[in-house]
């Protein structure tokens, strides 16, 4: 387990992980983006059909 989050952790630092968590936090930050990730994680649970 601590490997995975080593992994996570280093992935956080480098270019592309802190190009993944812009673009993650301007998409919670736009209302219709929102909207569709919560109809998306419904779907996932099974309460979305």
């Amino acid at each position: 387990m601590a490997g995975m989050l080593n992994r996570i952790k280093e992935f956080a630092k480098s270019p592309q992980g802190r190009r993944a968590a812009e673009q993650a936090r301007r998409a919670a930050a736009d209302p219709r983006k929102r909207a569709q990730a919560q109809r998306l994680l419904g779907k996932l649970r099974g309460r979305g059909h």
